[in-house]
């Protein structure tokens, strides 16, 4: 990739095993049969950049140290996608950050040693360059490497990137400076238990200089800025596959809405819409929603 991409992101980016049951979850001291099952690019980020790429955009990504037998698997993935993994740092004495998911329809236990990569204290991701970021039209950030994710999004401002990030809390710098915060129900429970959806967004607003979307699963999602009413909208209804990715692949879709200058509403159907399609099919990196899957599901460009 010679020149500079639409987009740059920052984050989790793993090998992910994969495992789609055949009749229903796990049950203790009872078999279970596997119907699927794949070693494919996953993390927040990794997923974000494949549905990137299906909907027509150039990412370059970086993040996670990838190793030995995660780099050759991302690498012959991405061979022929509008992906540049140039930034990234190869892990030479480790086989790389992968996680394990046993998924069956609506339900999915993800399995990994997060707790204790990030108990070491030692970082174990790169740090973001800034000829790296400047140049791209829009840009997405984990929260997850503290003062590697606020570098990034301090270059991001430094270069007037608008930039999406995910379960950042009111009072962190990358939510109140976000083109986009996507608060999970996952983060409300650990930052906000107990408080009434409203009452979250309220305080999420407040301290917000963009757009902040509250998702429920498969609830109503919630949206607003500062000072504005607090809107709704329901997520689309499709048969579930699986429900892995899911959020980051909505997130890929609010980068997509940032570039191409789409409001609030709009960016939040669309975003919607491929969280959407995204689920209704296993595994989403050989899958990925098209701009026509969106649309179709959408109903834009419709008479």
């Amino acid at each position: 990739m010679n020149q500079q991409p639409d987009v740059y992101l920052f984050g989790q980016i793993l090998g992910t095993h994969s495992f789609l049951l055949k009749d229903g979850f796990l049950q203790p001291d009872e078999y279970a049969e596997i119907q699927a099952q794949y070693f494919l690019p996953g993390g927040e980020t990794g997923t974000a950049a494949t549905v990137l790429n299906a909907l027509g955009v150039s990412v370059r990504m970086d993040g996670t140290w990838i190793g030995t037998e995660v780099a050759p698997m991302l690498q012959a993935f991405y061979r022929d996608k509008q992906v540049d993994l140039s930034p990234l740092r190869l892990w030479e004495d480790d086989p790389g950050i992968m996680d394990y998911v046993v998924i069956a329809g609506l339900v999915r236990s993800p399995m990994g040693r997060f707790q204790a990569l990030f108990s070491t204290g030692r970082r174990w991701w790169s740090i973001p360059r800034e000829k790296d970021i400047a140049g791209c039209r829009a840009a997405a950030i984990d929260p997850f490497f503290g003062a590697e994710s606020l570098l990034a999004m301090e270059i991001c401002r430094r270069h007037s990137i608008p930039y999406v990030t995910i379960d950042s809390p009111h009072d962190s710098p990358l939510h109140q400076h976000a083109a986009v915060n996507v608060v999970s129900r996952e983060c409300t429970g650990q930052h906000y238990a107990g408080m009434k959806p409203e009452a979250v967004m309220e305080q999420l607003t407040e301290t917000a200089s963009g757009l902040t979307i509250l998702t429920q699963g498969g609830g109503a999602m919630l949206y607003g800025r500062k000072g504005e009413k607090i809107h709704r909208m329901n997520p689309f209804s499709v048969e579930v596959k699986s429900t892995l990715g899911a959020g980051d692949t909505f997130k890929a879709g609010c980068v997509y809405g940032i570039l191409h200058g789409m409001a609030d509403t709009e960016l939040v159907r669309f975003a919607s819409a491929c969280s959407a399609v995204a689920i209704s099919r296993f595994p989403l990196p050989l899958h990925p929603p098209t701009p026509e899957e969106v649309q179709a599901l959408t109903g834009a460009g419709r008479e």
